[in-house]
């Protein structure tokens, strides 16, 4: 009840901030446009106690239409580039139909500038971002310091399991303390460390005490973690937990990760479920490989003096070629050349190829500072110009890596319906390097079912700030 009643003062203060920041950019929209005389000066018609019933109208519809554009609804996680893109297109129907009210109640009364239509336009999506992220920063403080945490336990003491439990460690602004883990009971496919305990969290029961442990403890949230064992398994423990007053998640498997947007199809009136369906396809892929062909462009024009200068570099620093040339698969599994900057000593792969670690002892001095920042990664936006790779899709692999994973890997090679991308859905939600190739494929997959320009230009600000400001994912959450 106290963490209802908290979430309920934030949205609330959220309610608030907006419709301060819609007034405020209104306002300074009104200034802007009685101080510049473009296109013209403004007339008596237009002054600042008339457009207040613009302003009164245009604030309520932009609030109503956040309403329904769900951003009251406050997530543990929400990404702010999507939170962006919400604004947009909420103050962009809201503007419009505060002008077609005004117009249409109060037309014979004053004259509406457009100039400042277009200003306060601009200004209230810049405005409801700014206060949108203070008081998101708030939230995050608050759940920080502990106020408004929710009590989760984690059923499963599985790989995936692990997975939550370190992801909730990891992120204290998502909101949560965890109690513990309830081992599912099957031992084989349990991690538990010696001193019974999952990534640093206590094991507090079993499943079958389940319902105990709810009555005993003050928990708001179950999470359940054991996509191994089937629905079936994960029905049961939902029943069991309905006798507590707790919500209740379901970590998913792999067919439920897939089929993220069921459709219904029609075979001569027999119903089809719909459960892979590639976004990009047709003169959608035109337009993603024009938007790949004129930013590589730019970007390599653009940099080209860093370029060069990371080249001399590499050169000077130590022996060998200045590019890591390296044979990689993409697009419907053909093999081509991607370029790299040389990170590591000359003779790196004279045992065979490798992962590359943290801290691997390959590197050179200047090899780890370039890896750090992705600066390595910077030659195939020359591949992308060659269309071999796009900006953003599933980070390729090597053939000798790709003949494993496509016999251990359920759906590897579906990876290669797409271009191999610079950039990817998997590392931006941190799976780099050396981590599980079955989750990387899963993010993989969603990414190809569900590509939009919209998600790319996402996925690309993502990697600009976690190189700028660090690695881990939840950063730009």
């Amino acid at each position: 009840m106290k963490n209802q009643v908290i979430r309920n003062w934030l949205t609330f203060l959220l309610v608030i901030a907006d419709a301060v920041m819609i007034s405020a950019g209104f306002s300074a929209a009104y200034w802007i446009r009685a101080t510049v005389p473009f296109p013209n000066k403004l007339s008596e018609s237009a002054q600042f106690g008339t457009i207040n019933n613009l302003l009164i109208i245009s604030v309520i519809l932009i609030l109503f239409t956040l309403f329904l554009n769900r951003q009251y609804y406050i997530p543990r996680a929400v990404s702010r580039v999507d939170q962006f893109y919400a604004v947009v297109f909420s103050v962009s129907l809201g503007v419009l139909l505060g002008l077609a009210f005004t117009v249409l109640i109060f037309s014979t009364d004053f004259e509406i500038p457009r100039a400042m239509i277009i200003y306060a336009w601009v200004l209230s999506i810049l405005f409801i971002t700014i206060g949108r992220t203070l008081v998101s920063a708030l939230r995050m403080q608050l759940r920080k310091r502990g106020v408004g945490r929710d009590r989760v336990i984690i059923v499963g003491a599985g790989e995936m399991a692990r997975v939550v439990v370190q992801r909730i460690l990891w992120s204290p602004q998502l909101g949560y303390e965890v109690l513990g883990v309830v081992a599912a009971g099957e031992e084989e496919d349990d991690i538990v460390d010696s001193d019974g305990m999952l990534a640093g969290v206590k094991i507090i029961g079993q499943v079958f005490e389940l319902p105990e442990i709810l009555d005993s403890e003050d928990v708001d949230e179950v999470i359940i973690a054991i996509p191994e064992r089937g629905h079936r398994e994960a029905v049961k423990i939902i029943a069991m937990c309905e006798r507590g007053e707790v919500s209740i998640k379901v970590f998913p498997d792999i067919f439920q990760m897939v089929a993220t947007q069921p459709t219904i199809d029609d075979l001569g009136g027999l119903p089809l479920l719909s459960v892979r369906d590639y976004a990009m396809r047709g003169y959608l892929l035109l337009i993603k490989r024009i938007v790949d062909f004129v930013l590589s462009f730019l970007i390599l024009i653009f940099f080209s003096p860093l370029i060069l200068l990371v080249a001399l570099a590499i050169r000077v620093e130590s022996p060998g070629s200045v590019f890591f040339v390296q044979e990689r698969m993409g697009l419907d599994g053909k093999p081509f050349k991607i370029l790299k900057f040389r990170s590591m000593r000359n003779d790196s792969e004279k045992a065979g190829p490798g992962w590359t670690v943290s801290d691997d002892p390959r590197q050179t001095r200047l090899g780890k500072w370039l890896r750090r920042l992705d600066i390595d990664e910077w030659p195939q936006l020359i591949n992308v110009l060659l269309g071999e790779m796009s900006l953003v899709g599933p980070r390729p692999e090597q053939p000798y890596y790709v003949e494993q994973f496509r016999n251990s890997v359920p759906r590897y090679m579906d990876r290669h319906r797409a271009k191999a991308g610079m950039t990817g859905w998997a590392q931006v939600n941190g799976l780099r390097g050396d981590t599980s190739i079955g989750e990387r494929t899963k993010f993989d997959l969603w990414y190809i079912e569900n590509w939009s320009l919209l998600l790319d230009l996402k996925i690309v600000v993502r990697t600009i700030w976690q190189n700028l400001f660090g690695k881990d994912p939840t950063l730009f959450e």
